[in-house]
């Protein structure tokens, strides 16, 4: 079975070092990120879904996956964001320039981070996205 990761580099706004209240992680409409969420139904307003992650202590923690697509039904929003992580970030104690590392093997999900560290050129496998976002395959 293949696992899948996707990663972000978290911004400060991510973390909520800018003191914003934004709704969630920006997630970004690539499908090499979008495949790594189960798909939503955008036939109704805002589908989401409620994922269980599981970090390395054995913690679980539910993430909900959300496409705010109100600008179908006359509003302003059509972004994707993943939503309900702010106590997994300060728990963590994770700060600008951390990696959120998110792993998907079937239907389990697990969730993991790096501390800061230099940007590594292109390595093979690896898909880089302006938006802070990367895709890894990992084949097992």
């Amino acid at each position: 079975m293949m696992q899948r990761r996707i990663a972000k580099i978290l911004s400060a706004n991510d973390t909520g070092e800018t003191g914003g209240h934004q709704a969630g992680i920006l997630v970004p409409k690539e499908e090499s990120v979008l495949s790594f969420f189960p798909p939503l139904d955008e036939s109704i307003q805002n589908p989401r879904c409620h994922l269980r992650f599981l970090d390395g202590a054995g913690t679980f923690w539910e993430f909900a996956f959300i496409y705010y697509n109100n600008r179908l039904y006359g509003g302003t929003r059509n972004e994707y964001r993943l939503t309900r992580m702010t106590k997994f970030i300060r728990q963590a104690g994770l700060v600008q320039g951390d990696e959120l590392l998110l792993t998907r093997e079937g239907s389990r999900y697990c969730v993991d981070y790096r501390r800061k560290r230099a940007a590594s050129s292109g390595a093979a496998g690896v898909l880089k996205l302006g938006t802070g976002w990367r895709v890894v395959e990992i084949n097992r």
